[in-house]
């Protein structure tokens, strides 16, 4: 028969595995509803416009409808549809009307062509438990594929990057090709065209060891979106765990995702994928229904207690999932190995993960969803990072995930902003931020890879735009400009926007060097956010989730400047990688090493001695240094044999006037190597070396690296 013909045998089929799977033979269905009194097989012809046939699922085992059919071949599209009540007001959202996307479908084909159909209720009622909407939602959905898994992975392996050696670049799969030149314009914003050799060398050249891909789990278009002809770009709108989203595939198969992930490890880079359980795209109460709100609303979401026609919203997106519920639970783990197991990625970034951890009202840190990815024997040995908070109460985590996982540390991001943009009273804050915010992670016996370290993300400004505006300037979106941020920490340089001013463009240069030399000395997992590299804008707009246009794709242009921010990263990337006291594995203890005076890190006036705890109090002060000892790291290799590396001091100045630094006088044996000053247009010092006889001039909002030589050991090395 043909992949999308009528079947004429149907067999009892299994309860497990969830989903349609192919096992070469044929095809085994199930689906778990726990409430739903019938459940039919929707088959459709080769486009998905027709339906053909239906079929009344006989078996029922552990709460699973199921059954096999022999017939059946992969490319088959289907769907369901569940019998059972509509009583939104006791949870039950039921209505046969409505064809539903299986929960564990591996590919959907098509999109939503949006009606007031795909409501359960009558759209435009006062309420909505009140009419069932009857009309057929079945031309305007997708529909689900059935896949052949089958892919030859040859000698794939993971990466197996280390912690401490990550640099994590996160990118919109469509947005980050859409306009690069050496990408075939065929395969420009897919998955195939991030796996062409331009993009992975560009990738190999920066230096970033690691993919953070903003969702790829298949997603919806809001209506309202539709309609202002926007989309929801950055695809935070899950309906499909198991499914790559089509959108962003140039041939219509699962195994372009795999190809994509296989070319990034050839190029010994990981994947991480940005996930989003917390929530799905059905919306609340008046959304539509298109697959978990009409297969069993009261066991997926999390419904109201005393008001179950409503939905506990922990994420601002309408509903929450139900993770308290041992099938919604399940799904999730099926779907993390899945992508794991099938699809070959190295982790996960969790959205809004303090919503994964509410088991009632509070969040447990130690919830049964993370005692299980602790133990399991996939789970447990990939990367994971927590996004640390939801909209709830008490939802603010940041520091208190389990061992084992790291996470978004905002911390970080909202000190080094103010504390470049001048504001006063944050040297102490920044000082714990750059060592690895061990009063973060350190007291429950993490490390400083913990924390994961960013300046800007896909929320918010860009990194050139945190340094042209002020404001945020969201207009584009269509909300009066009332969405997105308002406390940005950002700063203009004096002109908000654009300027043809060189001199306020030179200061901008300057605070882009600084925000990211900063991000690559500090302890702890640097993240660049695709194109601050070279100076990528959204014009102001903080919130582009909505902009599948120009405003969010890359601009690849080189222009000097660009090229010049470029190179500069591409040095600090390589420099952090060379050295390892700018990656190191356990916190600074603040102690003196080996057996020497010197203690493993010593923070700095500008006179050239240690901090004392008046100096770390005042209000005022801008500008201090950091001298981190490598030649006692005191850590060892995988070998047990002892980390040596040199030792450095790290000045900054956020105030406006130039600072006469002098050096330790600790290390008055000792001169001084200029590695780097942001302080030069290409971050590349003149002077080469600094004689320490005299201080060093760091001038206004800038920083400087310098490496020691010491005197006697170099002399030792001439003779």
């Amino acid at each position: 028969m043909s992949s999308n013909g009528p079947v004429t045998a149907v067999w009892p089929g299994r309860p497990h595995p969830r989903g349609a799977t192919w096992d070469g033979q044929g095809v085994n269905f199930a689906l778990f509803s726990e409430h739903a009194e019938k459940v039919e097989l929707c088959i459709f012809d080769e486009k998905g416009r027709r339906e053909i046939q239906r079929i009344v699922f006989k078996e029922y085992t552990d709460q699973v409808w199921h059954c096999y059919l022999p017939e059946a071949r992969p490319g088959m599209l289907y769907g369901y549809r569940a019998y059972g009540p509509y009583r939104p007001q006791s949870g039950h959202r039921f209505n046969p009307n409505k064809l539903l996307l299986d929960p564990y479908a591996r590919w959907l084909v098509g999109s939503i062509n949006w009606s007031d159909a795909h409501y359960g209720y009558r759209v435009g009622h006062e309420r909505e438990d009140l009419s069932i909407d009857r009309r057929d939602s079945a031309p305007g959905m997708p529909k689900c594929r059935i896949i052949d898994p089958a892919f030859t992975w040859s000698d794939d392996r993971r990466p197996g990057i280390p912690w401490h050696e990550t640099v994590i670049y996160e990118l919109h799969v469509k947005g980050f090709t859409m306009q690069h030149p050496e990408v075939p314009p065929a395969l420009r914003g897919t998955y195939a065209g991030l796996a062409t050799v331009p993009v992975i060398e560009h990738l190999k050249r920066l230096g970033v060891t690691t993919v953070e891909l903003m969702p790829v789990h298949a997603f919806v278009d809001d209506r309202r979106l539709v309609r202002d002809g926007l989309r929801n770009y950055w695809g935070y709108n899950s309906i499909g765990f198991f499914a790559p989203d089509n959108r962003y595939s140039a041939t219509g198969r699962v195994s372009e995702f795999k190809t994509m992930v296989k070319a990034l490890h050839g190029a010994g880079i990981e994947v991480i994928l940005d996930v989003v359980y917390n929530h799905t795209g059905e919306g609340n109460h008046l959304g539509p229904t298109l697959c978990f709100r009409g297969v069993d609303n009261v066991s997926y979401y999390r419904l109201q207690p005393g008001e179950p026609r409503r939905y506990v919203d922990f994420t601002g997106c309408g509903n929450t999932l139900n993770m308290q519920h041992p099938r919604v639970l399940q799904l999730i783990m099926d779907s993390l190995r899945y992508w794991v197991i099938e699809m070959h990625v190295d982790g996960f970034r969790f959205d809004l993960a303090s919503a994964l951890a509410r088991e009632l009202h509070e969040v447990d840190r130690l919830g049964a969803f993370f005692d299980i990815i602790r133990q399991d024997p996939v789970l447990s040995l990939v990367k994971l990072i927590a996004e640390p908070w939801d909209l709830g109460q008490g939802g603010y985590q940041v520091g208190n995930f389990p061992v084992g996982w790291t996470e978004w540390n905002d911390k970080y991001r909202d000190t080094m902003r103010a504390y470049w943009k001048s504001d006063g009273g944050l040297i102490g804050e920044f000082a714990r931020r750059l060592t690895g915010s061990s009063d973060l992670y350190g007291r429950s016996g993490r490390r400083p890879h913990a924390s994961i370290n960013f300046i800007t993300c896909h929320d918010g400004f860009t990194l050139d735009d945190l340094a042209s505006y002020n404001e945020k300037h969201n207009e584009a979106n269509l909300e009066d400009n009332r969405d997105g941020h308002n406390n940005n920490l950002s700063w203009n340089c004096g002109v908000e926007g654009d300027t043809g001013d060189p001199g306020i463009n030179a200061l901008r240069a300057r605070q882009k060097r600084n925000l990211l030399a900063t991000l690559l000395l500090s302890q702890g997992v640097p993240m660049l956010a695709a194109g601050d590299e070279i100076g990528r804008t959204q014009r102001g707009n903080n919130n582009a989730y909505c902009q599948d246009n120009e405003i969010s794709w890359l601009d690849w242009t080189l222009t000097e400047d660009r090229r010049r921010l470029l190179d500069f990263v591409r040095r600090m990337i390589r420099l952090r990688r060379q050295h390892r006291v700018f990656r190191r594995r356990n916190f600074f203890e603040g102690r003196p090493i080996h057996g020497s005076d010197v203690k493993d890190v010593v923070w700095l006036t500008p006179s050239g001695v240690e901090m004392t705890e008046e100096e770390w109090n005042k209000h005022e002060a801008h500008c201090l240094g950091v001298y981190l000892a490598g030649d006692g790291l005191a850590e060892t290799d995988d070998f047990g044999r002892p980390v040596l590396d040199s030792n450095f001091l790290v000045l900054f100045n956020a105030h406006h006037d130039d600072i006469a630094f002098q050096p330790p006088r600790f290390a008055a044996g000792s001169r001084w190597l200029v590695v780097m000053d942001t302080s030069y247009q290409d971050g590349l010092a003149r002077d080469g070396v600094f004689d320490p006889a005299h201080p060093y001039a760091l001038k206004g909002r800038s920083l400087a690296l310098l490496q020691e030589q010491k005197l006697a050991a170099r002399a030792g090395a001439e003779r």
